[in-house]
């Protein structure tokens, strides 16, 4: 008799994970097929290095990934804009770049955004090429802004989802900015209130919010097939999306796109005990996301981008009251449903690897600016490691540099296992020599005797 998932301890429902993550399914439900044996030997390869390297242990050979948002674009000469805005030009693109470069994991080409969806929403978070920014632009740039007011905080904590909905959604973006008139949805507890909680469904301004919604919600479908046909070409070629799901560190959930740099900064000192409970009230919702991503793509890889709680950005005190227990808390939950978390620690977490140390096995920290030699010897038997390749060095050093880059880093940190050769930073541009370098040069010296 199978266990119920609630019975399985943390390695069963991780390995059942893997397992499925071996074994790709069409949407139907159907085994996936793969191109020859050979891509379906290749794609089993790939998936058991990464659980080798999760669990510490040597994999055959060290491991790839490359963390790009734009590159593959850039390497395979078209523009962010290009991509942005024509799904055939962005599947043509991507699939030239897996298919010259052969890293073994990649990050979904849906990271690249969709400029169309933007469009329509009226999207005030971003500056993206070909809107706000010249169309050849080699990224997009972040507006900060306070989106979130300080008094916004007990909405937030009392009810999230009404918050996001009501609030946060129609201060971001500007099509939606009517949905600030329609009522609470709890509004509706008895049948005498269902009419006036509607009501402002029947305003125009409110209609016309609802068919942007609609509108966005066609083209989002339309792209999303097409990522889905990219993301099966590859699988069937054997190549292995690096993550399933994603979510936050719940500091990051506040400070990114709701109160800004400025904001958040301000709230560790004139409202501290607020901004404690929203982080509280974030983890759950945290957990969730992640857990639900990885479960829907049958990838039990969940990443995470950690932005503010690098070296310098905050002091260690601060950073053991508002950044680490709520993380920890979010890695904690992730990893008791079997997911692993996948951790992107930009810039530099020198001073934080003390605490890194009380994670249990499950994680991947991807680092940026660290220093390897250091991180090896600090965490080489707790957690899984991978980085630090730099941006600089990719973008304007040459072969040989990269190869010696890469050997140190093989030899000091892929020492014993655990290791997965990977950038620091998320990539707009790249050079093809560097590039393959970076990979070629693994694949041929990363071989565990």
């Amino acid at each position: 008799m199978e266990k119920k998932w609630e019975q399985m301890s943390v390695k069963e429902k991780r390995d059942a994970r893997f397992a499925d993550w071996a074994s790709p399914k069409l949407p139907d439900g159907k085994d996936l097929p793969f191109q020859s044996p050979e891509a379906k030997a290749e794609y089993k390869a790939r998936v058991q290095r990464y659980k080798d390297v999760i669990e510490l242990k040597k994999p055959d050979r060290v491991p790839i990934m490359v963390m790009a948002t734009f590159m593959p674009s850039y390497l395979t000469g078209m523009l962010p804009y290009d991509v942005m805005y024509d799904t055939d030009k962005l599947k043509s693109s991507f699939m030239k770049y897996m298919v010259d470069y052969k890293p073994d994991y990649y990050i979904t080409p849906a990271f690249a955004g969709n400029g169309k969806i933007f469009e329509i929403l009226d999207y005030k978070l971003l500056r993206w090429p070909g809107h706000g920014l010249p169309k050849d632009a080699t990224g997009y740039q972040y507006v900060e802004g306070e989106y979130m007011k300080p008094e916004d905080y007990p909405a937030l904590i009392e009810d999230p989802s009404d918050f996001w909905l009501r609030i946060y959604m129609p201060r971001v973006f500007g099509a939606l900015e009517p949905l600030k008139m329609i009522s609470p949805f709890t509004d509706q507890w008895e049948p005498v209130t269902v009419g006036p909680s509607v009501i402002p469904f029947g305003i125009p301004p409110v209609q016309e919010a609802l068919k942007a919604l609609m509108n966005a919600g066609n083209e989002a479908m339309a792209w999303i097939q097409q990522i889905g046909a990219i993301e099966g070409a590859l699988m069937s070629m054997g190549f292995v999306n690096g993550a399933g799901g994603a979510t936050k560190a719940p500091f990051d959930y506040l400070a990114d796109t709701l109160r800004g740099s400025k904001g958040i900064m301000m709230d560790m000192y004139r409202c501290p005990d607020m901004l404690l409970k929203a982080m509280e009230r974030i983890i759950p919702i945290a957990i969730k996301s992640g857990v639900g991503g990885a479960t829907m793509q049958r990838n039990p890889v969940v990443f995470l981008p950690l932005h503010r709680g690098a070296d310098g950005f905050m002091s260690d005190e601060q950073f053991r009251t508002f950044y680490w227990p709520q993380l920890k808390a979010v890695l904690v939950g992730l990893i008791n449903e079997g997911c692993v978390t996948a951790l992107f620690c930009e810039g530099g977490y020198n001073t934080r690897l003390k605490y890194l140390k009380e994670l249990p096995i499950g994680s991947l920290w991807i680092f940026d600016r660290s220093d390897m030699a250091q991180v090896k010897k600090v965490l080489g038997k707790n957690i899984a490691i991978a980085g630090n390749v730099p941006a600089g060095l990719i973008v304007t050093g040459t072969a040989e540099q990269m190869k010696a880059y890469c050997k140190n880093l093989i030899d000091v940190v892929g020492k014993d296992g655990g290791y997965m050769m990977a950038n620091g930073t998320g990539m707009d541009e790249g050079k093809p020599d560097t590039v393959h370098a970076m990979i070629d040069f693994t694949k041929e010296y990363g071989v565990y005797k």
